[in-house]
């Protein structure tokens, strides 16, 4: 720690600060990464679904609240990686129009000041660096690309794809779900990836997820160049007398404090987290919380709308990874409703542990193991409206998450109708049975898609970042997690994440000269 100048101090390596570190690393410049977790061990609980999701065992212990005063326990992990080593791999691209102005029936999806084409080549290049596979032209909302995925699709198992055989005949659009994972099928003696049943919402035993540790960090931190400090949470940020620049990032490592500094300070701790962090550096130029002359630090919360869908059925189901199908038909809308509805996707492998973590207390067992075997779920999201009064703020050192629901009319809309579609369909070796058990809304503790609290725009006024995602008021300063998102889509963030901060790279070193 003695030399603690730097370059670039990138604060949290997840998939903002971990793609960008990549970017950087072979500049020769002097790179420090801060996170405040360790690294996954490899161990038994990687792949132990009760301690997973009974007992939340990599979760953070962190306690939030909500605008109540409620406590939440958010479902989020501090780790190298960040939540990529839990997510499920799903890599989608916005769709064109999501970066336009888009009327929805609770409200408007602002503008951005990028279009789909600013980011574009980045999405490319992110889909290469997470190794993505998947299938161009089955989607019919699939925006314009200029390259195939980079490795062909994951193969549906005989259970799903005779859905995807239903859902064809429905009139529906299938697709292959675009996923981030390393599995070579045509050789598994090539492949990392062995298709088990512990990779959504799992940290992978064998490194065979593409997250941004495995990915980015350790391939950055193997440039000498390229400093990692775990087990770092940093506390503040001190500025310079102007309030200009940030001249030291103030970091607890082992029960002491240490401050360190650099030409350049990158947050990438999260949407809730790097508000947080801006919100506690208030100080007498930045009274109102650092880079907050425009008062959004924290505001325009969003996270999704989620819900869960569970199909049960009398068939058995052997599948051992479910998560291959998506569907965005009813993503702007059907016939007589003229309002963007949301995105499908197959979730993972539901063991008996993931039903009893999500059932009522005391459901015996035996219930558990049945629903998990004879059922399919689907993950449904809607856009999440930003709002200047959804907002994240700290009283002292807690965090709040001030919480309004939107979009519910069109959340429940499209909840109903896929059910609708579920129960419609019929599929030969089901007898024509399928039952839906339950649509499920998820809370505020499903923070995994968090974004929207320091939006990029081209006026200090009403954004909190420029274009290149550099704070208005402080110089050198940037976030690259999904804070700068002015609006949350309707597909999974990760990728537009990952492409934003391989763009910004690309400024950050040209501004330095690399």
């Amino acid at each position: 720690m003695a030399d603690s100048h730097y370059d670039v101090i990138i604060i949290g390596t997840g998939a903002g600060g971990g793609t960008l570190a990549y970017k950087l690393a072979a500049s020769g410049k002097k790179i420090l990464l801060l996170e405040r977790g360790s690294f996954i061990p490899k161990e038994k609980a990687n792949w132990d679904s009760r301690l997973i999701f009974q007992k939340e065992y990599y979760r953070t212990q962190e306690i939030w609240y909500d605008k109540h005063g409620k406590v939440i326990r958010p479902v989020t992990h501090y780790n190298v990686g960040g939540n990529t080593k839990f997510y499920g791999g799903a890599l989608l691209r916005f769709r064109e129009q999501d970066f336009n102005r888009v009327f929805h029936q609770d409200g408007i999806s602002p503008e951005w000041p990028l279009k789909y084409q600013d980011f574009a080549p980045y999405y490319t290049e992110a889909e290469k660096l997470y190794e993505v596979h998947g299938q161009r032209n089955l989607d019919p909302t699939e925006p314009q690309t200029s390259e195939d995925y980079p490795f062909p699709p994951i193969s549906h198992e005989p259970y799903i794809q005779e859905i995807n055989d239903g859902l064809k005949d429905k009139g529906l659009h299938p697709f292959y779900l675009p996923l981030g994972i390393k599995l070579n099928e045509t050789n598994r003696f090539l492949s990392t990836c062995i298709r088990c049943d512990t990779c959504d919402g799992f940290p992978c035993f064998l490194n065979a997820k593409s997250d941004a540790d495995v990915n980015c960090v350790r391939p950055a931190i193997a440039n000498q160049n390229v400093t990692l400090i775990t087990q770092a949470k940093v506390l503040r940020l001190h500025t310079s007398a102007s309030g200009r620049e940030v001249n030291g990032v103030v970091a607890e490592i082992a029960g002491k404090r240490h401050i360190f500094s650099g030409d350049i300070v990158v947050l990438a701790c999260g949407a809730i987290n790097s508000a947080v962090l801006l919100l506690q550096s208030a100080n007498d130029q930045h009274p109102n919380g650092l880079a907050n002359s425009s008062n959004l630090v924290g505001r325009n919360y969003m996270a999704h709308k989620f819900g869960i869908v569970m199909a049960l059925s009398t068939k058995f189901n052997a599948t051992v990874f479910p998560k291959t199908i998506a569907v965005n038909d009813f993503y702007w809308g059907e016939k007589g409703f003229p309002f963007p509805m949301g995105s499908v996707q197959l979730l993972g492998n539901i063991t008996a542990n993931r039903v009893a973590a999500y059932a009522p207390p005391l459901t015996p067992k035996f219930i558990a193991e049945a629903v998990a075997n004879h059922s399919v779920s689907w993950l449904l999201i809607t856009e999440d409206l930003p709002n200047p009064n959804n907002r994240v703020y700290v009283k002292g050192e807690q965090i709040y998450i001030d919480y309004t629901k939107n979009n519910e009319q069109t959340f429940n809309r499209f909840m109903k109708r896929w059910v609708e579609v579920l129960q419609s369909m019929k599929l030969p070796s089901h007898q024509g049975h399928i039952s839906v058990v339950f649509p499920q809304k998820m809370t505020l503790k499903e923070v995994g898609h968090q974004c929207g609290t320091c939006r990029f725009g081209e006026h200090p006024r009403n954004s909190v970042l420029d274009l290149n995602c550099r704070t208005h008021d402080v110089e050198n300063l940037y976030v690259v997690d999904g804070s700068f998102f002015p609006s949350s889509s309707a597909v999974n963030p990760s990728l537009t994440i990952m492409a934003n901060a391989l763009r910004v790279g690309e400024h950050l070193l040209a501004r330095m000269g690399g």
